[in-house]
């Protein structure tokens, strides 16, 4: 059989992770341009990518210092929602008892607006920083634990029993099966987590607070300025994806014998 001929330069670079989103991206700023130009859109209601990009090269240093306390509230509501998401999942999956109680109170609270009860951090906890992690810590609370559950609970019970019956105990079963199994299904929960925490974060902060990018956009808003606004939302994205992207490189390192993590796969028809 013949060897398949190596990529040219150009082919590596075109099928580099990185770059067809970027290409991607310049498509939709090259289109939002065009739309704007076509439809005659006034810039009080859709700013243009120039005026955007615009804000960001003078105000870069502005937003940069109020990403920070942005930042440190999702990944403290982030990580608060791991460090009580998984025990929680644990539990539902090990115990029917804890499931039947715990599971539906937890499906009620995701129906309730998190904007309608911020407010009440506030009022209890003042305007620092605790409001803002609580609500990063309610928006990637559920899917930790939603994932997590689903990863337990698919583990394959004749694996169990074989690790029982060559005399593991509950802790050894634990970490050679049941774990392994479930991180899967647990890094898919963090990764939607951690986009949420962002979303969090800037719920608390459009409630009450002096600092942050949450903080910039309610003041863009006040005073139509749209490019600001504008601006503030790719910094948030960026934000977004970076931590994404952070949680995707832990996964790859703490299980690469996943079959998600291998680059060979083939999907056939």
């Amino acid at each position: 059989m013949a060897e398949p001929k190596p990529q040219g330069a150009i082919s590596k670079l075109l099928n580099a992770a990185w770059v067809r989103p970027f290409l991607f991206l310049v498509f939709i700023v090259v289109a939002w341009d065009l739309a704007i130009r076509l439809f005659r859109i006034p810039a009080y209601q859709i700013p243009s990518p120039g005026d955007v990009l615009a804000v960001l090269r003078t105000e870069w240093p502005e937003l940069l210092r109020q990403s920070w306390p942005t930042t440190y509230a999702t990944v403290c509501g982030f990580l608060l929602s791991a460090l009580f998401g998984i025990p929680v999942a644990m539990l539902i999956a090990g115990s029917k008892t804890v499931e039947s109680y715990v599971y539906p109170l937890l499906v009620f609270s995701q129906s309730v607006p998190k904007i309608a009860i911020a407010p009440l951090f506030v009022v209890w906890f003042g305007f620092g920083i605790i409001p803002k992690v609580i609500s990063a810590f309610l928006l990637g609370f559920f899917p930790v634990v939603v994932s997590a559950v689903q990863g337990f609970k698919s583990v394959d019970p004749d694996m169990v029993d074989l690790a029982r019956a060559m005399q593991g105990s509950r802790l050894q079963v634990f970490r050679a099966v049941n774990l392994p199994h479930a991180l899967p299904a647990i890094f898919s929960g963090l990764k939607v987590s951690v986009t949420l925490a962002v979303v969090g974060a800037v719920v608390g902060e459009f409630v009450g607070s002096n600092s942050g990018i949450g903080y910039v956009m309610q003041r863009s808003i006040g005073t139509f300025d749209l490019p600001t606004m504008f601006a503030a939302l790719v910094i948030l994205a960026l934000l977004g994806v970076i931590l994404f992207w952070i949680v995707d490189r832990i996964e790859n390192l703490v299980i690469p014998w996943h079959v998600s993590q291998r680059e060979d796969v083939i999907f056939a028809s």
